[in-house]
């Protein structure tokens, strides 16, 4: 990070603060409420980071090599990551109504939803991936470790990254179900996580590679699975299920609904069926900036809609609150990045030329 970027994350942080500050003065539920919608999307970053990371392990090329520095970075920042939920943890019973014993549906919510099992598993998570982060840190330039380390990481990561998923968002509203939830919420982390990775490397002059083919891949994967949910779930005609989309379609949200469907799916997967979008490093420049951050517009559509989040407290309350992380998680990514050593003779020895 260049000393413009760094003055810029450090004037985030002091805006987002402020702002942050005065939100909660107004109003602390709402001002929660955005700051777990800001955290989920942010920390999908080095989530998904780490789970691109694992997979560059086991198809090593080229392009894996341009993007192991900034995908084991923003691994590496996982436990300053972690730091930041606490203002959720602290905040627990202003944000979830599970919180009371009777909104608590049958027998295994009653055991699962419980405040002190929801702060064990999630700080166990974070755990679990720092682990991660630093196993395949150190197992960078052993093909053989690095095969390991991308295997066992990838299943670790997708069922600890599946159930985070169902924690911190679908248990904001504890009555709907949907057994596609964990996947849609890998899939959410993948794109945060490469989209990343590329904007970096992109905006470093390296060319484009493939990886508008592995972008269009992971997009239509993210589509599926939400068209998957919402056949499943309209074709079902359960009331808890419908009513769930209902209030994301609804009182303006529904807006917010078709700016995701047509510029994180629908115009991107026009413009990369031509190959001088696909594999431009301009055009995959813009794609990749614009995803990052609809990555923040859709945690705020999962998020705040199912708990009636409203009021001009909201146009202070979202941008202070991505202001903040965003700062914040900056500084942490150049600290990690400051004190990344590669080898030359690691990193060639982890290099294997595309075919």
């Amino acid at each position: 990070m260049n000393e413009l970027a760094r003055r810029m994350a450090i004037g985030s942080l002091l805006v987002g603060v402020i702002g942050s500050a005065i939100a909660l003065l107004i109003d602390p539920r709402t001002w929660l409420l955005c700051y777990l919608a800001a955290f989920v999307g942010w920390s999908a970053i080095p989530i998904g980071a780490l789970a691109v990371l694992h997979f560059s392990y086991l198809v090593r090329s080229r392009w894996t090599e341009e993007m192991h520095e900034p995908l084991m970075g923003a691994s590496l920042t996982m436990p300053f990551t972690g730091f930041l939920l606490a203002p959720v943890l602290i905040g627990l019973p202003w944000l979830f109504p599970w919180i009371s014993v009777e909104e608590r549906h049958g027998a295994l919510q009653a055991i699962y939803l419980v405040p002190w099992f929801f702060i064990v598993r999630s700080v166990a998570y974070f755990a679990i991936w720092t682990v991660l982060a630093l196993w395949s840190r150190d197992a960078y330039g052993d093909v053989d470790r690095m095969m390991r380390a991308g295997s066992v990481g990838l299943i670790v990561y997708a069922l600890a990254a599946s159930f985070a998923g169902i924690d911190w968002i679908e248990s904001l509203t504890p009555d709907f179900h949907s057994s596609i939830y964990g996947l849609l919420f890998l899939t959410f982390q993948l794109l945060a996580g490469f989209a990343f990775a590329l904007f970096v490397v992109l905006l470093r002059g390296a060319p484009a590679w493939r990886y508008g083919e592995i972008l269009l891949s992971i997009l239509l994967l993210w589509a599926y699975l939400y068209a998957m949910q919402y056949i499943v779930i309209w074709a079902g005609d359960i009331p808890d299920e419908v009513v769930w989309y209902e209030r994301r379609a609804s009182h303006g949200w529904g807006v917010v609904l078709w700016v995701l469907v047509l510029c994180q799916f629908v115009i991107p997967f026009f413009a990369m069926l031509a190959e001088r979008v696909r594999y431009g490093r301009g055009p995959l420049l813009i794609i990749a900036g614009a995803t990052l951050m609809l990555r923040l517009v859709e945690a705020f559509w999962l998020a705040l809609p199912g708990k009636d989040a409203s009021g001009l407290v909201l146009l202070l309350a979202i941008p202070a609150t991505v202001l903040a992380i965003a700062g914040a998680w900056g500084l942490a990514y150049d600290a990690v990045l400051q004190r990344m050593e590669l080898s030359p003779r690691r990193r060639r020895d982890a290099t294997i030329t595309a075919s």
